[in-house]
């Protein structure tokens, strides 16, 4: 459990261990495309709120130590002020881990969703309920906190973030009684929203990807800082188990977004490799992410 795994580890260089919440996320908010608004202290209360409904919320029963909190970012660029108090904007949401024994923190989640339109009045509380749709802006802070907590947890278990996924499924199913402008939620609006991004997570023929992030993290990474050869080869390994995953579903959503997070990290790792294991790597990434095929072959050129 990244429990055990992590406690240690940082209890062991602090000496103590003290207790908090599971988020330590950064939130910022971009209204250049909406220069010129006299609203500037309502965004900088908005930002507020959400500061403080991801990190100040405990969103599991599990007990985290205040190093162990997981690094993550909100992004809202707002694009359009649509009435008095509804918006339309996209939403970022990125994710980290430490690597164990180095001062390296791995992406792993990386999402740009632009389905984003929420109601916000100045002074609002940003209120949360499990059981039912309330607001648009709650809900999906809520899911994409429980995606963070899902990945985070995959990557230091197999298949850790399982019941956190569920929870993210339950704030989904909750919202599809919301109001048709509230996209995201539904799966007749696109293939790729957070709807696709749950039923995709929790189907057997995408594992791979949960498993092979976790391959990658625990068995590659993790030891990369005292056996860098082994690290890579098991980084190497863990990729396979993507293939399955693609031969299935070329081109899907939830691959898509393990690149979006690991692709520049895939290439920086393997650029200091032997020919021959460049070569195997690259081989393989332009199997399972053909799209970026170009991009990889700067591995060759490393």
């Amino acid at each position: 459990m990244k429990l055990n795994y992590l406690i240690l580890f940082f209890a062991l260089l602090s000496g103590s261990v003290s207790f908090s919440q599971e988020l330590n996320c950064q939130v910022n908010i971009n209204t250049d495309q909406i220069q010129g608004t006299t609203e500037k202290q309502i965004f900088e209360q908005l930002k507020k709120s959400i500061f403080e409904f991801m990190n100040n919320k405990k969103w599991t029963n599990d007990v985290f130590s205040s190093q162990e909190r997981i690094d993550c970012s909100i992004l809202i660029v707002i694009q359009q002020k649509l009435s008095s108090d509804d918006y339309q904007a996209t939403i970022q949401v990125q994710s980290r881990r430490p690597v164990y024994k180095s001062s390296y923190y791995t992406p792993i989640f990386n999402y740009e969703d632009d389905n984003f339109v929420f109601q916000y009045q100045q002074f609002t509380t940003l209120d949360f309920n499990e059981t039912t749709f309330q607001n648009n802006l709650t809900s999906v802070l809520a899911f994409y906190a429980y995606v963070i907590l899902a990945v985070d947890y995959d990557s230091f278990s197999p298949l850790g973030g399982t019941a956190l996924w569920q929870k993210a499924q339950t704030i989904l199913n909750n919202a599809q009684s919301a109001p048709s402008e509230f996209k995201g939620w539904r799966s007749n609006e696109s293939n790729k929203n957070r709807y696709w991004l749950i039923e995709n997570t929790l189907q057997p023929v995408f594992q791979g990807i949960r498993d092979c992030l976790y391959q990658y993290s625990i068995k590659g990474l993790d030891i990369m800082n005292e056996k860098p050869e082994e690290g890579r080869t098991n980084v190497m390994k863990a990729l396979e188990l993507l293939k399955p995953v693609y031969a299935a579903r070329p081109a899907s959503f939830n691959m898509q977004l393990f690149f979006n997070a690991k692709r520049d990290e895939l290439i920086n790792i393997f650029k200091s490799a032997l020919p021959e294991e460049k070569t195997k790597i690259t081989d393989l990434l332009m199997q399972v992410d053909p799209a970026n095929t170009t991009k990889y072959m700067k591995i060759q050129g490393g």
